[in-house]
């Protein structure tokens, strides 16, 4: 199954680029925990809302946050599971 479109722009120099100025913007601070951390391997550059493929929402600086890995690989993606029934996603 082919990845869809989206995938590819994290790859790009733009995405790089807005993924660091978040960070900045941020002071290098996860929005969940507090935690301040240097090593920008250790942060996410997270979708607040989630993108689903949606070009003005996945670049927009204000849906966009830092988050240390541990808070965006535990608690968001928690909170996205917790919301499935929701939005209509059931596998």
């Amino acid at each position: 199954m082919p990845q869809p479109p989206w995938k590819a722009w994290y790859k790009i120099a733009r995405w790089r680029l807005r993924r660091l100025s978040i960070f900045l913007r941020d002071l290098y601070t996860c929005r969940k925990c507090g935690l301040v951390e240097g090593d920008t391997s250790l942060l996410v550059c997270d979708h607040i809302k989630p993108h689903r493929g949606d070009a003005q929402l996945f670049w927009c600086e204000a849906n966009l946050q830092t988050l240390c890995k541990d808070c965006h690989d535990k608690l968001k993606q928690a909170e996205e599971q917790a919301s499935l029934h929701t939005r209509g996603v059931w596998h």
